[in-house]
Order: C-alpha cells, then structure tokens, then sequence
C-alpha cells in the first residue's frame, strides 16, 4: 500500500473507530488502538500480548472488518461527513450575512457538528 493510501485508510479507521470502537471488544479494541493509535508493529502487538503476530493480524483484520459493517449499517461517519460538507457551504453564505445573526448561526452549526 503506497503511503497516501496508508494514511487515508489509518485516518478512516481512526474515525470509525471514534464512532463505534465502543461496539468492538476489548481485545479488538486494544489491538487497532496499539496499531492505528500508537504505531506498534504487529510483532510488538504480539509480544506484548503473547501471542502470534498472525493473530494479532486476524483480530485486527476482522475489526477492520467489523468498523467497516457498523459502518454500512448505520452511517455515522457518512453523515457526519455530510452535515461537515453542509456546513462549509454554509460559510460563504453566513459572510455575506455577517453580524451576530451570521456568529449565531455559525455558534449553532459547530454545536450541531460536536454533537457526533
């Protein structure tokens, strides 16, 4: 995998586990936080868990797995992106706009956006 796409995809595992990472379990969750979260190689994973690093792989792969199914299922990150997309075209609109009704409205927007 070249590095732009290794980044896209530890950026989207990121995310989706920001979304449903609570949904996985323990083990599932503690290995994608050492992976993805703090860079250990599947050897130090495996070290550390006493286990094989082929393992390690296959808990990582089916949380991969599971993140990506919560995912076609319920769409958080989905919409989260689209209500973030909205909210950028929504700028040059409140500029226009300006004044407190533009600041209201943005002090709004980035509730909602925090929200997820």
């Amino acid at each position: 995998m070249t590095e732009p796409n290794a980044l896209e995809k530890t950026n989207r595992i990121n995310l989706l586990f920001d979304f449903y990472g609570a949904l996985l379990t323990e083990k599932q969750r503690t290995f994608l936080q050492f992976y993805f979260h703090d860079d250990y190689s599947l050897g130090e994973i495996a070290a550390e868990s006493g286990i094989s690093r082929q393992a390690v792989y296959e808990h990582i792969k089916r949380a991969e797995a599971a993140l990506q199914e919560y995912e076609e299922k319920l769409g958080l990150l989905r919409k989260h992106e689209e209500r973030l997309k909205r909210a950028e075209e929504l700028e040059p609109v409140l500029a226009d706009l300006g004044g407190e009704c533009a600041e209201a409205i943005r002090s709004q927007i980035r509730r909602m956006i925090s929200l997820d």
